[in-house]
């Protein structure tokens, strides 16, 4: 058994497979091009401070092949003690499933196409059964569609017969320079989905980011609602009353119980790979909640793996 006691499974993160920016010399473009530097130079300072807070390196510029970013993931969890990873994006369907095939017994991944392409179900039937990825995971601030319209029944009803879990980020989006209000932001606007589709499982990340209140009455109502607790959560700093973490932990253990928590910590890029001390907050927190070992088990692994049927004795 690992130092933690338990079998650990990152239910939420991202593979950084490299990005091309495209390149424009029409003026309009350069002129937003100046506009966006000044937003990139906010947004470096603010994460930089982040990095700072957390003791992390700053994220390499240069960029691996993605075969050899999928061995150094395996190396960082073997380092780290971490069973399984989940990638919820990749570049494309496609490429994340490559990625996977690499280590199928360690990465799992998502589809993760737009909901509102013309072929969304389609898309989605044959990245899980032809490809193996084994959810969905959409962005719903980043979608210009309303996410509950009823234009994307097929997709759902697509993901029911599958028989896989959502994963749907609602909330700020980006930090400086990103997201902070938009139709899709709350995520009560997936009620009616939720309700419409009560066998789906619906994992909503960072335990709502930013609307915990709003996340709890759509726990109470939706019992296909999950959470997860990945990433920084830094969003609680920003809240009036003051929260905490470990506030959020304790009010959805007592609401929600332990079997519909998820642990994830929203890693994505190298030096810092999975991300630890996120695990060691967590799990701090959650033993001074008196967790028993069960229970713990199953926030940091066991229900994941149930979700998403995975191999894994947790």
């Amino acid at each position: 058994m690992n130092s933690y006691g338990i079998p650990v499974i990152d239910g939420h993160s991202h593979f950084p497979v490299p990005r091309i920016a495209p390149h424009s010399s029409d003026a309009a473009d350069v002129k937003m091009a100046r506009r966006q530097a000044a937003l990139a130079q906010a947004r470096a300072e603010s994460q930089a401070k982040w990095r700072r807070m957390w003791g992390f390196s700053q994220p390499e510029r240069s960029s691996s092949p993605i075969d050899e970013l999928a061995e150094r993931w395996i190396e960082d969890l073997d380092n780290k003690a971490v069973e399984k990873i989940v990638f919820v994006t990749g570049q494309d369907n496609d490429t994340l499933a490559g990625i996977v095939r690499q280590h199928p017994e360690r990465f799992v991944g998502y589809a993760h196409h737009d909901p509102f392409r013309s072929d969304a179900p389609q898309e989605l039937e044959r990245a899980v059964r032809d490809l193996g990825l084994k959810g969905y995971k959409a962005i719903a601030p980043a979608l210009d569609g309303d996410i509950a319209d009823r234009s994307l029944w097929p997709l759902w009803e697509r993901v029911e017969e599958l028989g896989i879990p959502v994963l749907i980020h609602f909330g700020p989006l980006g930090g400086v320079g990103g997201i902070a209000e938009h139709h899709n932001i709350n995520p009560i606007k997936i009620h009616e989905v939720a309700k419409a589709f009560p066998t789906i499982p619906i994992i909503i990340p960072h335990f709502g980011c930013g609307f915990p209140n709003e996340l709890l009455r759509l726990c109470w109502a939706c019992t296909n609602i999950y959470t997860d607790t990945s990433g920084s959560n830094e969003w609680v700093r920003w809240m009036i009353p003051d929260t905490t973490l470990s506030d959020l932990f304790r009010k959805f253990l007592e609401t929600i119980g332990p079997d519909r928590i998820i642990f994830g910590t929203d890693s994505s890029w190298f030096p810092r790979g999975f991300s630890q001390p996120y695990l060691h907050e967590q799990l701090r927190i959650c033993r001074s909640l008196n967790l028993s070992v069960t229970d713990l088990a199953k926030v940091f692994g066991g229900n994941i793996s149930r979700l998403l049927g995975l191999t894994v004795a947790v």
